[in-house]
Formats: structure tokens, C-alpha cells, sequence
């Protein structure tokens, strides 16, 4: 008779099986590798970086909107990196936002992304601001019915850069590409139950019909950590952006392109 104590009963010794197994079985199972992205935005005011493991969010720091990019990016760059304890050859994707937006900060932008991938061999791929402006709304916004969602930037001389897409509960679907109209053309053409969002937002809010609706402002900007999810989102189904053809996407000239145009241009 074996020792007190030393005898499983037949319903512990099941249990002690199936420990068993599930142990065996989860030592078969793969785990993904990190995905280290470093994403930011510089196409406005007030810009952001952030880190992240594919679609979770490490760490995210907002630039100083009193300086300029050009002299706020790379060191916030450095400095997330080393709080995080990550090293800049571990980051296997940068993505950055490539327009609409401030012409200097945009060309910042890209000409960061493109020299830091280069130099750690790491993939690049653009985000449109627009699009990661519309990623940025709050929950409960994506839960309702489906409804158009309009992203906007200022584009100046009473312009607006527009983004129109669609959200359906936790999806936002892409409805036309980027563009720009006047800001009368496009408050004549809204839709009752619009979301409208962005930073463009600001200065025509008091204009808008009660039938819309306007994202708070603490939602209404640019996060590095959108850039980053759009970018993962991408990256996982296969898309890589061309190092060397990446490229600021402005809608339109610039002033002083416009106004060289305008001095080439042969007389009639």
C-alpha cells in the first residue's frame, strides 16, 4: 500500500494531466518578436513622438510648441529612446506624417524619418495627417452609427485641407484622397451628423450648423502614437515605402513657388 500521503486521487491526477499538458503546449508556442516603431508628427504648431511595439504605445512626448521642430525633434527623439532604454538599431520602422501641414515642418518631418532609417536599416512609410488626425477620435465616436468624419487643417487664404472618411464602430474607412477647398464651399456641402475634427477646427467651429458635430479640442490634433498604429497597420499587410522617392505631399505650391511661377510664367 503506497505511503499516506504519496497517492494522487484519480480526479487530482486528471488535473495534474492536464497541467501538464497545457504547460507542454504552451512551450510550443511562438511568441512574435518586438516590432519597434518610432513615429512623430511635425506638420503643425504643436508636434509629438512617439515609441511603440507594434499597436501598443510605449511611450509618447509632445515637442515644444514655442520652438521650432527643427530644433525640438531630434533630441526628443534621443531622449525617448534612452528613457525607454531602447537603442536606435532596435527600431525596426519609422513613420512620420507627410501632409498635409506647415511646409518647414513637414520637409523636418521627412528628412528625419528617411536619415534616421537609413542609418539604422530600418523601413519608412508616410502617414497622411489627415488620416491620422481621423484616428485620433475619441471612442465613443466610433461606436455610434456609421457617419462621416471630416479631418481639417487651415490651409489659409479661407481654405481648408480636408480629409473625408467614413467611421463604422471601431473602423474608419477612407471615403476620397486628401484635398483642398474653400471654407465656404465646404460648409455649404456638409451632412447632417458629420464628425468633424482636426485643427482646421478651430478658427470655423462658431460657423458650424447644429447638426454637426465637433470633436472636443483636446482631440482634435496630430498624435505620434495615431502615426505609428496607421504605419503598423500598413506594415503588417505588407507596405514599405521607397527610402529615397519618400516625399512631403503639400496639396499645393508653396507662396514662393507660386510667385517664381508667376514671374516665369511667358506674358500673353
Amino acid at each position: 500500500m503506497p505511503a499516506a500521503g504519496l497517492q494522487l486521487s484519480s480526479t487530482r491526477s486528471a488535473d495534474f494531466r492536464h497541467l501538464l499538458a497545457k504547460l507542454k503546449s504552451s512551450a510550443n508556442i511562438s511568441i512574435l518578436p518586438a516590432v519597434l516603431i518610432l513615429a512623430f508628427d511635425t506638420s503643425g504648431s504643436a508636434g509629438s513622438v512617439a515609441l511603440l511595439d507594434q499597436q501598443r504605445v510605449v511611450a509618447e512626448v509632445a515637442l515644444d510648441p514655442i520652438r521650432r521642430s527643427a530644433q525640438t525633434l531630434v533630441p526628443a527623439i534621443a531622449q525617448l529612446l534612452a528613457a525607454q532604454h531602447v537603442e536606435p538599431g532596435q527600431i525596426c520602422l519609422v513613420a512620420t506624417t507627410i501632409g498635409p501641414g506647415s511646409f518647414t515642418g513637414l520637409r523636418i518631418g521627412v528628412t528625419t524619418a528617411k536619415t534616421f532609417a537609413y542609418a539604422v536599416g530600418a523601413d519608412v512609410i508616410g502617414v497622411s495627417t489627415l488620416e491620422a488626425i481621423a484616428h485620433g477620435l475619441p471612442d465613443d465616436l466610433l461606436t455610434a452609427a456609421p457617419r462621416e468624419i471630416h479631418a481639417l487643417i487651415d490651409a489659409q487664404r479661407k481654405e481648408l485641407f480636408v480629409g473625408r472618411f467614413r467611421g463604422e464602430v471601431s473602423t474608419i474607412i477612407r471615403l476620397e484622397p486628401d484635398r483642398i477647398v474653400s471654407a465656404e464651399a465646404w460648409l455649404a456641402n456638409l451632412q447632417a451628423g458629420t464628425v468633424v475634427t482636426g485643427p482646421g477646427l478651430d478658427r470655423i467651429e462658431q460657423r458650424l450648423p447644429p447638426c454637426i458635430v465637433a470633436v472636443p479640442p483636446a482631440w482634435r490634433a496630430v498624435r505620434a502614437s495615431s502615426v505609428g498604429r496607421l504605419a503598423w497597420r500598413d506594415y503588417s499587410a505588407g507596405r514599405r515605402d521607397d527610402l529615397w522617392r519618400l516625399a512631403p505631399v503639400y496639396l499645393r505650391p508653396s507662396y514662393a513657388e507660386e510667385k517664381a511661377a508667376v514671374k516665369t510664367r511667358p506674358p500673353l
